[in-house]
């Protein structure tokens, strides 16, 4: 697996499978020092649908922002 597939700023466009609670891929600025980095079926580099089910407190408000931004295209 080639982790850069699968690593996306929080500003990146949506992704099939971002909500709220999770995101497709990676989002983190450093996953290195993501507190979930590797965790057996929470981190995307580890599970085998390659969402993350644990994103950084600020993904929401990023969610929400790029949601309103789809929308409006």
């Amino acid at each position: 697996m080639n982790e850069k597939e699968f690593r996306f700023s929080l500003n990146d466009k949506l992704n099939v499978g971002d909500t709220e609670k999770q995101t497709y891929g990676c989002r983190a600025n450093n996953p290195d020092i993501c507190k979930n980095c590797y965790v057996d079926n929470i981190c995307a580099f580890t599970s085998e649908d390659h969402i993350c089910k644990s994103p950084s407190a600020r993904w929401k408000k990023y969610y929400k922002k790029l949601k309103e931004d789809t929308i409006n295209d």
